[in-house]
């Protein structure tokens, strides 16, 4: 087994000075010899960590002496620091980019006015009593929709978004308003972006929000692949995608062949980041892997040098 290890993991809370904080988790960082990309607000921290299993730990124990990380929740998965390109820690406007930082309220115990947390065995229960009762429970998935291409869970719905930045004209735009008296849980990675997600959506007058406590990481964790969960993990480091056991499903498809496959690639063109679902043979070839908006470019300029 790996002796390197990642952990995930975020905090809600006021943090009066950011630019302290983030000052000091660079020096825990280079002092362990460890890569990642931490974001820090006003609002709290945000962070993925890789490196040499004793010296994550090191980390982890020296992060959580201070006391508003006292009791934060670390979800470990197998990697390394070869998984991030540098250190990356950085102060913004909000830890998850909704565009809404005024929107948020924070205190001492975390977000405020959100969904109900539910821990994996404690959705099972509500999706079963629900169920007695004639209610079907929604997911909601709280991702970016590519995300959701190579794993979700079943029969989820999955928002149209690029981007967290784009929730919010996408939960006021009235396609889920008959969904706002009903049960809705939301889950994303791990846990973050549904603790502002469920916020957005109960200030929106969605009457019963639930969010995943843990995200699909600590769902995972719990049933594998043996409960309502279906395929891979999207992750945002080298890893690029993560499964819980060795009987994931594979349900992306390649976007030329359609044959099955959890593996983003890049688009062709080194300026562009669109990153699109191949097959192994598929992605060998450049010319297919030229995203249609870098081929519409590229015809656009043959036929106006023509």
């Amino acid at each position: 087994m790996s002796q390197n290890r990642i952990v995930l993991y975020y905090a809600f809370t006021p943090l009066a000075d950011p630019e302290a904080v983030r000052l000091w988790q660079r020096t825990l960082l280079e002092r362990w010899g460890l890569r990642g990309r931490i974001i820090i607000s006003k609002d709290g921290i945000n962070g993925t960590v890789g490196g040499e299993i004793f010296a994550v730990k090191q980390y982890v124990k020296a992060t959580r002496e201070y006391p508003a990380f006292k009791k934060m929740d670390i979800k470990w998965s197998e990697g390394s620091a070869e998984d991030f390109p540098r250190i990356s820690v950085k102060v913004r406007d909000e830890i998850v980019s909704f565009g809404a930082p005024g929107e948020l309220k924070i205190d001492d115990n975390g977000v405020l006015g959100g969904g109900v947390h539910l821990k994996p065995e404690a959705l099972h229960e509500l999706v079963e009593a629900k169920k007695a009762a004639g209610q079907e429970v929604h997911f909601f998935d709280g991702r970016n929709a590519f995300e959701a291409q190579i794993g979700k869970f079943k029969n989820a719905i999955v928002p149209d978004v690029e981007t967290t930045h784009d929730f919010i004209a996408e939960i006021e735009s009235g396609k889920y308003d008959d969904m706002k008296d009903q049960p809705v849980v939301t889950y994303c990675t791990g846990g973050i972006r549904c603790e502002v997600l469920s916020a957005l959506m109960v200030n929106r007058g969605f009457t019963e929000v639930y969010q995943m406590q843990g995200g699909i990481v600590r769902y995972g964790e719990t049933f594998g692949d043996k409960g309502l969960w279906e395929g891979s993990l999207y992750v945002f480091d080298k890893r690029m995608h993560m499964e819980f056991s060795e009987d994931a499903v594979t349900i992306g498809k390649c976007v030329c062949c359609e044959a099955p496959t959890n593996k983003f690639e890049n688009c062709a063109n080194l300026s562009c980041r669109n990153l699109r679902l191949f097959c192994a043979d598929c992605a060998a070839t450049d010319e297919l892997r030229r995203c249609p908006d870098c081929v519409a470019s590229a015809n656009a300029l043959e036929s106006v040098s023509s």
